[in-house]
């Protein structure tokens, strides 16, 4: 079975104290930060990553605010992501994170993305993002339209097909960039690494489906209620709206944590 690293709710309190005092945390410091965790005799440190957009960076502002609406609960499940994240990263240098769903259609790509933006906010060179399905459908286009509110610059290539390829973009205008692909796929497929990589169950029906994913050194489910029980009513955009916000804060709290100089007691590999 897949590696699991644990983490207390006492333990990921004590994390999420020294995280939250931490100076290099103001939300208008992207600059690297001396030290990081010790993992395995060695420390792993931030490296300069290129300015994000002007408008991811606001809506980022933003979300880094409100950190205090994460439950306790929620922060020990993202606390043993950061966690992982930074032992990948002290490991060899790169942390491989694929977000999974039943369709591969919302939160999945949702994840994916503000992984993407939250690890470059926070200096954390080295992280690739993925996202799969138990089933391939379609990037959703609400999902589409909720990132691209937020400041993702998403084009489709292809859109008279029924799964599209989206190329996003998220970097500052002028920054050299090779953008994201991202369509609906099943997690194990080609486009996404299948093996030595972290999968984060992001709905329930695909963490019952899943109780192993093969390939994967770690698993974790952070679910997310779906928006799509408002398609087609008049709160559809603020539902999508909602979910779009509460990843990239819970997202950014993890890139934040794993970025962040903490002492790794309480956590343990199993």
């Amino acid at each position: 079975m897949p590696a699991t690293v644990r983490v207390s709710t006492a333990a990921a309190v004590a994390v999420a104290t020294t995280f939250a005092g931490a100076s290099s945390l103001h939300a208008g410091s992207d600059q690297p930060q001396p030290g990081r965790p010790a993992v395995n005799g060695a420390a792993a440190m931030p490296h300069a990553t290129p300015p994000l957009s002007a408008e991811l960076t606001a809506y980022l502002d933003a979300r880094e605010g409100e950190f205090d609406q994460i439950t306790e609960a929620r922060k020990a499940e993202l606390a043993q992501l950061g966690a992982h994240i930074a032992e990948a990263l002290a490991a060899d240098g790169s942390a491989k994170l694929t977000f999974i769903c039943t369709h591969n259609s919302r939160r999945s790509h949702m994840s994916q993305l503000w992984a993407a933006a939250a690890a470059t906010r926070a200096g954390l060179a080295g992280v690739e993002t993925f996202s799969g399905g138990t089933e391939e459908t379609a990037f959703n286009p609400r999902a589409v339209a909720a990132l691209s509110r937020a400041g993702f610059d998403i084009r489709a290539d292809d859109g008279a097909t029924a799964n599209p390829q989206y190329r996003v973009h998220m970097l500052a205008v002028g920054q050299a960039e090779t953008p994201m692909t991202c369509f609906s796929k099943i997690y194990d497929k080609a486009a996404n690494p299948t093996e030595d990589f972290g999968a984060v169950m992001v709905c329930d029906s695909a963490n019952e489906a899943c109780p192993i994913v093969y390939g994967a050194d770690f698993r974790l489910p952070i679910t997310s209620v779906a928006p799509k029980a408002h398609d087609g009513t008049t709160k559809e955009a603020w539902a999508y709206d909602d979910r779009c916000a509460q990843l990239a804060r819970e997202l950014l709290y993890a890139m934040r944590l794993a970025a962040t100089p903490t002492t790794t007691a309480g956590v343990e590999a199993e």
